[in-house]
């Protein structure tokens, strides 16, 4: 007769190693991060406070001169927008800063970039009642829809010393 020879079969515990263990606590972490991120870039900043009352008062001590526009070409083969000009504060008070809202359209009138950009900064030394200084605007991410015009331009904040 022929013997039953019946294996009795165990299962053993599947093992992970520790290193795959962090490898894909790893990769988990990492993806959370790239939406965490992705997710945060997508919401809108924050506005920047409108014109208080004095500033927006001061508003007509401020005078524009001399502005130019011009285009040129930088070092890494891109056009870069120049523009040029003088503020001439005629008030009787310091300025630390002075920003203006640069607002470039197409050929249709719609907007097509905003951006706010310093022309005085306690960093350029701020402007004092009766002096003029001059400013420079450079831009190198303008949409190619633009229609090529003098962007308009309006005083966006006013710091007082």
């Amino acid at each position: 007769m022929a013997a039953n020879n019946t294996a009795i079969q165990t299962r053993q515990p599947v093992s992970i190693p520790p290193a795959a263990i962090v490898i894909g606590i790893l990769i988990l972490a990492g993806l959370a991060g790239f939406w965490y991120l992705d997710r945060a870039a997508k919401q809108p900043a924050a506005p920047p406070p409108p014109l208080t009352g004095p500033a927006k008062a001061y508003v007509k001590s401020l005078k524009l001169s001399d502005v130019n526009m011009s285009a040129n070409e930088s070092y890494m083969q891109q056009a870069v927008v120049e523009i040029t000009g003088k503020i001439e504060n005629a008030g009787d008070r310091v300025l630390d800063v002075v920003e203006i809202n640069c607002v470039f359209y197409d050929a249709y009138g719609q907007m097509v970039l905003r951006e706010r950009v310093p022309i005085v900064s306690k960093k350029m030394g701020g402007l004092a009642p009766g002096e003029i200084k001059s400013f420079r605007m450079p831009f190198d991410h303008i949409p190619e829809s633009w229609n090529q015009a003098l962007p308009q331009m309006v005083i966006a904040r006013i710091d007082f010393s």
